[in-house]
């Protein structure tokens, strides 16, 4: 009798990925009308270029955009089943570019190449680097970023392969965005409608912003969340496997709590309508249901886009605590993180001058 091999994938070890393959990541996504109003009853986002039609087509597009962290979410839940579903954490973003709009209909696909790799000192993990490309029926790159996840190695204590730790940059500049935006009509840009008066020319670097809204996690919105990116980690779903961490329950996932903070911070940043890109960022703590997120921004750079005079870009980190307002700007402390903080995300964002 003919062995039987086995059906079913129980995920990558940091053992079976090799420096420079591709990974062709299953299952195309055709993003669908209904996908708008989910996202926003999960997260509450209320940036108006998103939310209306007839906003969106008066200042210049065909339609109203999807959530670029929509897009963001499902590009990424593809590659979850052969990137990190032996995960130990996801530990960090870069070189993120959002480079072409996304509207219901399109179908979104994802790959990821290998780009770095480098065992952990105790020899039981090891840390993947990886690009991930997000692209559309017609084969065009929607989004594209970096990322590095810490995976389990199969068989602890055994060597490495080869190994390589990528460069990447510190941050895109400036020249590298409003690919994902086209040409706005400005007369036509309603700030009543918007909900903000606030425009470009109106933030200045340091400035901080309090959110001061926050939202309380409910158990079934983030698992409902995370099905809807089609992310299968065992962590956000797996009640009973979870009782033997070290947190004893399910972790919200990661994307969840980016989603959360950059809908909060709409009260601040109302005009902020496009994320042009990804510096970088890092999960400083794990959120669990019943937490209460809260919000707030910092001005890092404020840019002008070589040859628009119709939107101009603010760099900003958008930081998100959870059971602790923010009205001290809570962030650092000493070598670490003040307590509380649960995440530290540096974007660039667009807004109409």
């Amino acid at each position: 009798m003919s062995e039987i091999v086995s059906k079913t994938n129980t995920g990558r070890f940091f053992e079976d990925f090799r420096l420079g393959e591709t990974i062709v990541h299953a299952t195309p996504r055709t993003v669908r009308a209904g996908d708008g109003p989910l996202y926003t009853a999960l997260y509450g986002t209320r940036f108006a270029v998103q939310s209306s039609d007839a906003f969106a087509q008066a200042i210049g597009y065909p339609a109203a955009p999807v959530d670029d962290l929509l897009v963001f979410h499902i590009v990424f839940g593809k590659t979850v089943p052969d990137i990190s579903l032996n995960a130990v954490a996801n530990l960090g973003y870069a070189d993120g570019r959002f480079l072409r709009p996304v509207y219901a209909g399109d179908t979104l696909s994802t790959t990821s190449e290998v780009i770095g790799l480098k065992q952990t000192s105790a020899g039981d993990a090891g840390i993947v680097y990886v690009r991930s490309i997000g692209r559309n029926q017609d084969g065009e790159i929607v989004l594209s970023y970096a990322r590095w996840v810490l995976v389990r190695k199969r068989h602890p204590g055994t060597p490495a392969h080869a190994e390589q730790v990528p460069e990447l940059p510190k941050a895109v500049t400036p020249e590298q965005l409003g690919q994902g935006c086209p040409a706005l009509e400005l007369t036509a840009y309603d700030d009543g409608l918007s909900g903000s008066t606030f425009r470009w020319g109106d933030y200045v670097v340091g400035e901080r912003i309090d959110h001061v809204d926050g939202i309380t996690v409910e158990e079934a919105e983030h698992q409902l969340a995370t099905r809807l990116y089609q992310n299968t980690a065992r962590v956000h779903f797996d009640a009973y496997a979870a009782r033997e961490t070290r947190f004893g329950k399910r972790l919200i996932y990661g994307g969840h709590v980016i989603s959360l903070a950059r809908a909060l911070s709409f009260n601040g940043l109302g005009n902020a309508f496009h994320i042009a890109a990804i510096n970088g960022g890092r999960h400083v703590a794990p959120l669990f249901a019943g937490d209460t997120v809260y919000a707030w921004s910092e001005v890092l750079e404020v840019a002008e886009l070589p040859g628009r005079q119709d939107v101009g870009a603010l760099r900003l980190r958008l930081v998100a605590t959870k059971n602790r307002p923010c009205g001290e700007y809570p962030l650092r402390l000493g070598d670490g993180y003040a307590d509380g903080v649960i995440l530290d995300f540096d974007y660039w964002a667009l807004l109409p001058r």
